[in-house]
């Protein structure tokens, strides 16, 4: 799960990182009164997505005026920001961050990853912040500093003062940045946090360091024991199917593509979702209804995969273990005949009660294509999904 910025900040903050001033708004006139509030001459106004790059999007402004705060938020509020992270259909902004735009001297680039395949914490710094990861590691590689954290004792502060001084950092903002760099990762580590990114990490001209930006997100099969992170949840960031998605419980992520899968294991999801790819069609979405999937949460399946207007055709590829084939099949008919379904439809089916779940498709009457095969069923629905463009 991803949090806004200035969530993340509050987090780093209630952990002894130190951020500049800032206050969220939902209207222009809040962005003025926050400005008004947190005193001063200078102040960046900055759309909240879930998403970087927003800079250079037109998502941060920096304002001097009151009037250029009102503008800047009116500009930034109900409008979808468009960033190289977002694809282009962009993200809806819904509030705004207004925050004191102090001066400072140096940007640096701090983050911290859960690498799965060292099973470790890994902590990433560069002289070079205000640029993206990937382009650091492109242009200067050598230029990434690299600490993998032993989990038995944690990041300790030595590893944090060799990165302060491979930073470049004088000894009176070694401290400061040591200090920020362990409260980081305990903000980190004690949140479940799977990737936290501070880019910039400023230094001022006084020898502070402030985190002027900060992106996290956690592990979402902690968050039953982090609520004040799972409260944090801005539903508007995310695919409007894939919220309805979790709300039954249903693993759905949206594609591109044409042929609408609902199949049962993640694993099996892939292999379907290769196997379509293989046959020359392209699925558009990846949906996995679990192990105890009900008729009725088959039918919210076809409902949510029907919610897409780029499907042609639906492919049900079910393998019973848990499930029954049976069960399934009462979904589908049931479904089919809710939605008044209107693509066409192939249904393989294999495993547990397998002949019963094909029998009650059969007495339904409808007008599906069944296939015996995962390579079968996939060719047909190619074949479908061209017949039905044509």
């Amino acid at each position: 799960m991803d949090v806004h910025e200035y969530q993340a900040k509050e987090l780093l903050a209630s952990f002894g990182v130190a951020v500049a001033k800032g206050a969220v708004a939902f209207s222009p006139d809040q962005a003025v009164y926050a400005a008004t509030e947190l005193g001063g001459s200078f102040w960046a106004v900055k759309a909240q997505i879930h998403a970087g790059a927003r800079g250079k999007a037109g998502g941060i402004k920096l304002c001097r005026t009151y009037n250029e705060v009102r503008d800047a938020a009116k500009n930034m509020l109900g409008k979808r920001l468009v960033t190289l992270q977002t694809g282009p259909e962009g993200k809806p902004v819904q509030r705004v961050y207004v925050e004191t735009a102090d001066p400072f001297d140096r940007e640096i680039y701090l983050g911290y990853v859960l690498d799965r395949k060292a099973e470790r914490v890994r902590v990433i710094a560069s002289k070079h912040g205000g640029m993206d990861i990937e382009e650091i590691a492109e242009k200067d590689p050598e230029a990434l500093i690299q600490v993998v954290v032993e989990p038995a004792v944690g990041l300790q502060q030595f590893q944090a003062r060799e990165i302060a001084f491979q930073l470049g950092l004088n000894i009176k903002q070694v401290s400061a940045a040591v200090k920020t760099i362990m409260n980081a990762y305990r903000a980190f580590r004690d949140c479940d946090g799977t990737m936290l990114e501070i880019n910039p990490l400023v230094v001022t001209k006084d020898d502070r360091v402030l985190a002027l930006d900060a992106k996290m997100s956690f592990d979402d099969n902690a968050l039953f024991r982090r609520r004040n992170i799972a409260d944090m949840h801005d539903p508007s960031q995310s695919d409007p199917r894939e919220a309805q998605a979790a709300e039954h419980n249903l693993n759905y992520i949206g594609l591109d593509g044409e042929i609408g899968c609902i199949v049962n294991g993640a694993g099996l999801a892939m292999a379907t979702m290769d196997m379509i790819k293989h046959a020359g069609g392209s699925p558009a979405n990846f949906l996995d209804v679990g192990g105890g999937a009900s008729p009725e949460r088959v039918a919210t399946a076809f409902r949510l995969v029907l919610s897409d207007d780029n499907v042609k055709v639906i492919l049900v590829n079910i393998f019973a273990g848990i499930n029954r084939c049976d069960w399934i099949a009462e979904g589908v008919v049931q479904a089919a005949k809710e939605v008044k379904l209107s693509v066409p439809l192939v249904v393989r089916l294999a495993g547990t009660n397998v002949e019963a779940g094909k029998k009650i498709l059969e007495d339904s009457k409808l007008d599906l294509i069944t296939a015996d095969s995962l390579a079968e069923a996939a060719r047909k629905a190619v074949e479908a999904g061209k017949a039905a463009k044509q």
